[in-house]
């Protein structure tokens, strides 16, 4: 089976399009999707709509569960808040409540996945270090769990008895667990402003994190043109 993972696309039309129209060339058998449908971007129905037409495999993130008031959003940045207030007014009634009902878990073999943490998923933690991944490792089973939720595309692996560690390729050994973030599809924040994903063959046990261009100057018009603050516009263009 090989599956395409996508995560954090944050209403970018543009980039959806770009990763799905790359994916349609990779001989993808399955797609799921990791959650952050929407939020900072200026196409929220239409990034839901895609969505739903190219898989029910869908984990929900925080924005989508700040979106339709399910997530305090306190704690967002004001930029963050802003976005999700002109979403939830934007969104149709159909696709908030879509985005109400997904779940925060999928087991599928022996594979996990999730927007934020294995642990704790409803808590929105970050998981960026080796220390932090200790934890997680405990909570899930199977070979591997793919996360988002930091647009960071990184990969932990833990072999039996060992500490965490990162590695720069997943080469997938019976007695090692891994945990991948699979980056972000409409808002990189690793300095690489390309659309992030990931496809995994769980045959060959071979992962790929794949970077793709796509028009950021379009999604940054519709950005500006819907009112939202320069700044989400600004940042595309620089993967942060």
């Amino acid at each position: 089976m090989r599956y395409a993972i996508i995560s954090d696309i944050h209403s970018n039309l543009e980039a959806l399009e770009a990763v799905l129209e790359d994916a349609q060339r990779q001989n993808i058998d399955s797609f799921i999707c990791l959650g952050d449908i929407v939020g900072y971007g200026a196409n929220p129905n239409e990034c839901i709509q895609q969505v739903q037409q190219l898989t029910e495999q869908v984990v929900v993130g925080n924005h989508d569960h700040a979106a339709v008031g399910l997530t305090d959003i306190s704690y967002f940045n004001v930029h963050a808040k802003r976005a999700v207030e002109w979403t939830a007014k934007v969104l149709s009634p159909e696709n908030s409540d879509y985005l109400s009902k997904l779940p925060f878990t999928i087991q599928a073999g022996n594979l996990f996945f999730v927007h934020a943490t294995p642990a704790d998923p409803p808590a929105w933690n970050y998981l960026m270090t080796p220390r932090m991944a200790l934890v997680e490792f405990e909570v899930f089973e199977g070979l591997c769990c793919f996360i988002g939720h930091s647009h960071q595309p990184i990969i932990f692996c833990q072999k039996s008895g060992s500490h965490p560690r990162l590695v720069e390729a997943m080469v997938c050994s019976q007695d090692e667990k891994y945990i991948v973030n699979v980056g972000s599809v409409g808002q990189p924040r690793d300095g690489d402003p390309r659309c992030c994903y990931a496809i995994f063959d769980n045959h060959e046990c071979h992962l790929q994190l794949r970077r793709v261009n796509y028009d950021v100057q379009a999604a940054q018009r519709k950005i500006l043109q819907a009112g939202l603050p320069p700044v989400l516009a600004i940042r595309l263009a620089h993967g942060e």
